[in-house]
């Protein structure tokens, strides 16, 4: 049976987004520059996207409340220009919308199906969504005007990156529970396609280009049914050549490790407890930290030092120069950023926050 959103649940995501953009006028806007680079964060009561200057004072609000009966599954801002990409988790199904930090607007591309964010576009102009996971999966690409176009690869895709340097990009699927995974390449919009790397005992997860195009970084999770593990952090050459291991890395939560600026650095998450067998089969009982690996020499610098809780994916500023992540103690999430060249590492606000994105031109 082909499932997916309900007329009246799309019916509901639809008013609350007309909802948001007028809330949102009757508030005074704070002119948005794309030549300058924005952070947001997500302040979950009383809920709004808070804006923040590059000293990390608070300069703004984008009021967002989350529709009822939904949840915030994570944000993933345009690497490019004034779009933020909220995913949510629904009753039926993951649902995405594009909230304009310009005219603090929100739209909703897909209103006939579940939607979940694989990836942006370098140019931050359109995302990549798989659309009908659980029906008829395919993969498409939807543009900020409201524009969508199909692309041709397998419906098993789980995750896709955009090469920076040529239009290309990377796709990883797996046929199932013990057949580990593939990752292969696509041109000309998935017509064309071929084999980098595959691995028969993990699945390859996050996989992510250098910034100049030259390397891919991925995580390696077991494939197996434990839903907590240790898994690997791997780099390889952008066709699929030299694939090394970094370190050992945080696997089973799904972390994503992300490359520095100047594409020397990766910065991951790391379990602090591997041996602990409770944490392989609950989240409360993970601890977990931020490192940076060097990627030529493999020197490892740890970042935080949690002795309960655990951080998560860390994302790099534009400038190299910060670090901004959640960590969750006791069931209460907070965004920090840790300033690489003093080491300390603080929270933006008292409340409790999710979701750091940096936007920039």
């Amino acid at each position: 049976m082909r499932r997916g959103l309900t007329t009246a649940h799309c019916l509901l995501i639809t008013a609350y987004c007309l909802l948001v953009t007028a809330l949102t006028s009757c508030a005074t806007p704070t002119p948005y520059s794309p030549s300058e680079t924005a952070f947001y964060v997500y302040r979950l009561n009383p809920p709004a996207f808070v804006g923040f200057s590059a000293d990390f004072q608070p300069v703004n609000e984008i009021l967002f409340t989350i529709p009822p009966g939904c949840g915030l599954f994570n944000v993933f801002p345009a690497p490019i220009g004034r779009l933020l990409l909220i995913e949510l988790s629904c009753p039926n199904g993951q649902t995405v919308l594009l909230l304009d930090v310009e005219t603090d607007s929100a739209t909703q591309p897909i209103t006939d199906s579940d939607s979940h964010f694989l990836a942006w576009t370098p140019d931050g102009k359109a995302a990549y969504l798989k659309v009908d996971s659980l029906g008829s999966p395919h993969i498409v690409r939807v543009f900020a005007d409201s524009r969508q176009d199909s692309i041709a690869v397998i419906e098993f895709t789980y995750d896709l990156a955009p090469s920076p340097r040529d239009g290309e990009f990377t796709f990883t699927f797996s046929r199932g529970l013990g057949h580990g995974s593939e990752l292969w390449l696509a041109k000309r919009d998935g017509k064309v396609v071929e084999p980098l790397y595959s691995d028969r005992f993990n699945y390859i997860s996050f996989a992510r280009f250098s910034p100049d195009g030259s390397q891919i970084a991925l995580v390696k999770i077991p494939d197996t049914q434990t839903p907590f593990t240790v898994g690997e952090l791997w780099v390889m050459s952008a066709d699929g050549s030299d694939p090394r291991k970094l370190a050992e890395a945080d696997a089973g939560h799904g972390y994503a490790a992300n490359w520095s600026p100047d594409g020397k650095q990766i910065a991951f998450v790391v379990r602090a407890n591997p041996d602990d067998a409770r944490a392989d089969q609950s989240s409360e009982a993970l601890i977990s930290n931020i490192y940076i690996v060097e990627v030529e020499s493999g020197a490892l610098t740890q970042v935080t030092d949690l002795e309960n809780g655990r951080a998560e994916t860390p994302f790099w500023s534009p400038a190299g120069n910060t670090l901004a992540f959640n960590v969750v103690i006791n069931d209460r999430m907070k965004v920090r950023i840790a300033d690489l060249a003093t080491g300390g590492i603080r929270s933006l606000i008292t409340e409790s926050t999710c979701c750091p994105a940096w936007l920039r031109k």
